[in-house]
């Protein structure tokens, strides 16, 4: 089998084939394929997989017998074992690799179990998103088989006594099929893939990229265009055309893409087309099949299965935490236009996990959807990846160091010229000296967030600290209605909410 110009081994091939039924009966193969697989491990016996594949109706009765997960629940009562080397905990063997996701209150890093199936399903529907692009207009097929540069973390990976670990992209790419590699298709190539220092790595690439015929980008829209400006400079272009004629495609993810589309419009000489994946640390779960289109197609027969909770105040409390039992639903029983925090259970031993995403279906028929955000307030512009969690413990830390109280605070994401900058707004009545202020917290949350850490020395270009009373705060609220102790003051602020609260400041400034 070819896509267009590439042959695809036959393993692939086949899998690329796999029948397509109603989508309750695709996930509902999936479910019985993920259980019967895992019916022999620890995680599969005492919540009676056999008992699940016997009944007349699995799904229902996997939602019965197997509780709801997020990270904290599920590492803390089963994924620490296979940090420890103990086989078949939650899927069958030992888990080599643990991608690092962005951290949690407890740690700095997530470590979500990585499987060699899981990879080669990602694999898979990487494929399939490739074969989508034979039926996009005014798109030249002959680019499918230059070039692909792919920008992502480090391939050197963090080794434990049993495993290593890392960011899922320098897993992924540490696993890119061997055929793949062997056409030369893949850049920037082993070598400057294992490079940690970003810094270096993009040296790297910007000085061997004369030597490469790009036609796919693949990252994070903020790295990409800075690597993208370097190459520019460096070697005195009008655009990244005149280097790569056959640029056509760009594959992104992970933050919206929207923001960097006019800052990516200056470097091109040409239109590309933009493909949105979602391709998260536990799984690829969807990708855009069409062209133009604002919808990513669910992957419902590629080892992953999907639920939806309600997002709603029946189901999560007021800071984004889900009940216990709450409201859930398979695919074929969702309604368009509603917001679903998504739960997924893979081939990588992840059960009815909470991945923390919120997601629209938009088109039932396509089995699209949209992401809408997180279940827990989130600040992630260039993936950067800031919780509330790594708010709270920041300005408590910075209230130590600076022996300042703070009772309210609330933050935002800006424009900073060609990037972004985080505005925060803090209440306290003590004497505080803002850019002090700014700068300790600044270093705290450096300590705090791996990813944060990271986007300071890129695309987040600054933090800057507005001083008000906790009078001004509740103001607000009770301007919004909102006042009293079941509301809480947004942490993170958007959309109407940040216009809202800009135009009150205004007239605080007018009446002062």
């Amino acid at each position: 089998m070819a896509i267009f110009d590439i042959k695809l081994p036959a393993s692939i091939a086949k899998a690329l084939k796999l029948p397509v039924s109603d989508v309750r009966k695709q996930q509902l193969k999936v479910l019985k394929k993920l259980l019967k697989t895992a019916r022999f491990t620890q995680f599969g016996q005492l919540y009676k997989f056999d008992e699940i594949l016997l009944s007349r109706h699995p799904g229902k009765k996997f939602q019965q017998n197997v509780p709801t997960f997020n990270y904290t629940k599920i590492y803390n009562e089963w994924w620490h074992k296979t940090l420890e080397g103990i086989p078949d905990v939650c899927w069958p063997g030992v888990i080599k690799y643990f991608a690092l996701s962005s951290g949690t209150s407890e740690a700095a890093s997530k470590y979500i179990p990585i499987t060699k199936e899981l990879i080669r399903s990602n694999t898979i529907t990487s494929f399939k998103q490739l074969l989508s692009l034979a039926k996009y207009e005014n798109v030249p097929k002959s680019a499918i088989g230059k070039g692909w540069l792919i920008i992502g973390g480090s391939t050197q990976l963090q080794k434990g006594a049993t495993y290593y670990a890392g960011d899922l992209s320098g897993i992924q790419q540490k696993n890119i099929p061997f055929w793949f590699r062997s056409m030369g298709l893949y850049k920037p190539g082993k070598k400057i893939a294992r490079e940690k220092d970003w810094s270096k790595k993009l040296e790297e690439v910007v000085e061997n990229a004369p030597n490469w015929d790009i036609s796919f980008l693949v990252g994070v829209p903020a790295w990409l265009q800075i690597c993208l400006e370097k190459i520019i400079e460096r070697y005195n272009l009008n655009n990244i055309h005149e280097m790569w004629p056959n640029l056509a495609f760009y594959v992104h993810g992970g933050v919206a893409m929207e923001p960097y589309k006019k800052g990516f419009s200056k470097l091109l000489g040409k239109p590309i087309t933009y493909i949105e994946t979602y391709l998260a640390s536990e799984g690829f779960l969807a990708y855009q099949t069409r062209q133009d289109t604002r919808g990513m197609h669910l992957a419902l027969n590629n080892n992953i299965f999907f639920e939806f909770v309600p997002f709603d105040d029946k189901n999560f409390d007021a800071d984004g935490n889900m009940v216990e039992n709450p409201e859930v639903y398979m695919i074929h029983e969702i309604e368009e236009d509603k917001d679903y925090s998504i739960l997924i259970s893979t081939n990588a031993g992840t059960w009815r996990y909470a991945i923390g995403d919120t997601v629209r279906l938009i088109d039932r028929e396509r089995s699209e959807i949209i992401i809408t955000g997180r279940t827990k307030h989130f600040l992630s512009l260039v993936g950067e990846h800031l919780s509330v969690d790594n708010m709270n413990n920041a300005i408590e830390l910075v209230g130590e160091a600076l022996n300042v109280d703070v009772p309210e605070f609330t933050v935002a994401g800006v424009p900073h010229g060609n990037f972004f900058a985080h505005e925060w707004y803090i209440a306290t009545d003590d004497k505080v000296d803002p850019v002090e202020f700014a700068q300790c917290l600044d270093e705290k949350l450096k300590l705090l967030n791996d990813d944060y850490e990271v986007e300071r020395k890129h695309a987040l270009k600054a933090i800057t600290v507005n001083v008000l009373s906790e009078k001004n705060f509740m103001d607000f609220m009770k301007s919004k209605g909102k006042l009293g102790g079941q509301h809480k003051f947004p942490r993170v602020l958007k959309g109407t909410m940040l216009e809202d609260w800009k135009q009150y400041l205004q007239q605080l400034n007018s009446q002062s």
